[in-house]
């Protein structure tokens, strides 16, 4: 008896093992195809020169979370950006989810003249500031992209290791949404892009 348990344990030790391996190469490519969209984006802040100061919080599977969907039908309205112009979104939604066994709740937005294009139809938006901005993170808040297609059955997965930085957190210049106050979460979320490696002035240089 003891030795099947000592087997069990061990399987269960290595299916955890594999498990956590294939999450860190899902965030590592993730993050891959991240950095080279700096490199193929006509408007981008950064060169390739920029990359090795981007920076990230380890992988980790316990801020990959099941959210509940909940649909809203709100009106458009005009949402800040740092640079003072206004972007016109609707609430699409909100996402109930526990991170670390405390309950969470934030509002999905969707861009109404990203919705008349064609690649962007199905894009979702949750900006989304926490604990550690200011800090650990950039001041401004960070973002996370989704589609209309996540969402099954009244549910979505919710990955904040990626989450990453508005385009602002490395040069002035860009209408980068400021997220709204019910986005504010009151926890520290350690996980995707922590703060850039450089201020503006040194990435605008290069």
């Amino acid at each position: 008896m003891k030795s099947v348990l000592n087997t069990l344990g061990l399987l269960l030790i290595t299916v955890s093992l594999a498990t956590a391996q294939d999450f860190k190469k899902e965030t590592d490519k993730f993050r891959k195809k991240y950095k080279d969209e700096f490199l193929s984006s006509a408007n981008s802040p950064l060169k390739e020169a920029d990359l090795p100061f981007l920076q990230f919080y380890e992988p980790d599977s316990s801020y990959r979370v099941i959210a509940k969907f909940e649909k809203s039908r709100g009106q458009s309205f005009e949402m800040p950006t740092y640079s003072g112009v206004n972007k016109t979104y609707v609430k699409y939604g909100k996402v109930k989810f526990r991170i670390n066994g405390r309950k969470q709740t934030l509002t999905v937005y969707r861009s109404l003249s990203l919705q008349q294009l064609a690649k962007y139809k199905d894009y979702l938006f949750i900006p989304f500031k926490d604990k550690t901005n200011g800090d650990e993170s950039y001041g401004g808040g960070r973002y996370l992209d989704l589609k209309t297609t996540d969402i099954k059955d009244g549910q979505l997965v919710l990955d904040f290791n990626k989450a990453y930085n508005p385009y602002c957190a490395y040069s002035d210049g860009y209408n980068c949404p400021i997220p709204p106050a019910p986005n504010h979460l009151p926890i520290a979320i350690t996980a995707g892009e922590k703060k850039f490696g450089k201020d503006h002035q040194q990435a605008q240089l290069k």
